[in-house]
């Protein structure tokens, strides 16, 4: 939702397939949300800045079916290629992402309950986000369903509060 620079959005049947597949509407209005590639560039910037120790990667049910699958892996800028978030915003506007692709999977990852289950190629997906953005991959989301988290190392020590009714998405 909202405006403002999207580097890996994808305005385009890719994205319109995502958005279906993962469900990317607002629960109450209903408007399309924006969707596009992982950008582990953006990540990496934000986990160093956060000091974060573990990644919440999420919807990689919605990446099955993909031949392949992007990642943002650096930002083209006034002709140059660089592995971090421009210190001007302004910037962001005008960036290129560079996209590495990676093999995609055609298994239907809503039954799985253990990352090491994973198919490979999702696993490699994973492992790969992590290499980029130096900071594991501790929960994954592989559908809607509270059981469908997939939870491992240190996070494995979290326990999930109950789901509780009535709380609306306000996106």
């Amino acid at each position: 939702m909202g405006s403002g620079p999207f580097v890996t959005e994808l305005d385009n049947a890719v994205g319109e397939r995502i958005r279906v597949a993962g469900n990317e509407f607002g629960t109450t209005t209903g408007r399309p949300r924006r969707c596009g590639w992982f950008d582990a560039v953006s990540c990496r910037y934000t986990a160093r800045r956060a000091g974060a120790t573990g990644l919440a990667l999420m919807h990689l049910d919605t990446l099955g079916g993909f031949d392949e699958i992007g990642i943002c892996v650096g930002y083209k800028c006034d002709g140059n290629t660089l592995q971090t978030v421009p210190a001007n915003a302004a910037k962001l506007a005008s960036i290129e992402p560079v996209i590495e692709m990676v093999p995609g999977w055609s298994e239907d990852l809503r039954s799985i309950r253990r990352f090491e289950d994973l198919p490979d190629t999702a696993r490699q997906y994973v492992e790969r986000i992590e290499t980029l953005v130096g900071v594991p991959v501790t929960i994954a989301g592989v559908g809607p369903d509270r059981e469908q988290t997939l939870i491992r190392g240190e996070a494995q020590q979290i326990t999930l509060a109950p789901q509780t009714s009535g709380a609306a998405d306000a996106s």
